[in-house]
């Protein structure tokens, strides 16, 4: 803990360079639409081949569309609905084989009911998990064994803050973020202290965005001071910074 301390408070006096993503295969989940679309346009812009999932085909094109403007055409869009396991091994194993081995991964697709816990559906209760969580497990499956083999990759959680403090009416949201946030911590040391590798991984525990998701809901920790909400260019311009420098 002290170590990791140190290194943080020397990296904000003197900001760590940025990596060169070009060329580097990147794919997004949830990218038709919020921070996925702007996420992808923004990789696509820096030059590296930018691989695109979301359920919503239409919106998903529609990034495709915005993000061939900003690149060199090198950007493809998948139909995938991230909660279910063997749909997300299926279109990983066609991305490797029509555009190549994914050397960032950028879990991004998110649910959210909005309702207190005990007006919540049990089946939503359960996609929450499944989109917020599991998903991220499945593709971490399907795409950190090539990254290992040529140690090199780097592995992203787009948590959120609700993944580090419980927030009335979002108990499904919290938790599976939670689960998410704690997913990626164990990675994080496993492939550090275990498997000694060049795998890097980021953690995003965002506060809440304004992009739609949250509409007809105002999260309530107790604290609103707490719990702000960021316009979508500024959360994007922040977690892309993050990513390029390595941060975890």
């Amino acid at each position: 803990m002290l170590y990791y301390f140190l290194e943080s408070l020397i990296y904000k006096v003197i900001p760590k360079g940025k990596k060169d993503v070009t060329g580097e295969i990147v794919l997004i989940t949830g990218a038709g639409s919020g921070i996925g679309r702007l996420m992808a346009i923004k990789f696509a812009s820096l030059g590296a081949i930018v691989v695109l999932w979301d359920i919503n085909e239409e919106g998903n094109m529609e990034t495709c569309r915005l993000a061939k403007q900003k690149g060199d055409e090198k950007v493809f869009a998948y139909k995938c609905d991230c909660s279910n396991r063997q749909e997300v091994y299926k279109v990983a194993d066609q991305v490797k084989e029509e555009v190549g081995d994914v050397t960032l991964l950028i879990n991004n697709a998110g649910v959210v009911t909005g309702k207190l816990f005990l007006n919540t559906s049990d089946d939503m209760l359960e996609r929450s998990f499944h989109v917020n969580a599991l998903a991220h497990i499945w593709t971490y499956k399907a795409f950190l064994p090539a990254m290992l083999k040529a140690n090199h990759g780097h592995l992203v959680c787009i948590a959120s803050i609700a993944g580090l403090l419980g927030v009335s009416g979002l108990s499904d949201y919290c938790s599976s973020k939670y689960a998410a946030v704690g997913f990626a911590e164990s990675l994080f040391f496993e492939l550090r202290l275990v498997l000694k590798s060049n795998i890097k991984t980021t953690i995003i525990c965002s506060s809440f965005i304004k992009t739609g998701m949250f509409d007809g809901h105002t999260p309530n920790s107790g604290c609103p001071s707490t719990v702000p909400t960021v316009e979508p260019e500024y959360a994007v311009r922040e977690l892309v910074d993050a990513i390029l420098q390595e941060k975890v």
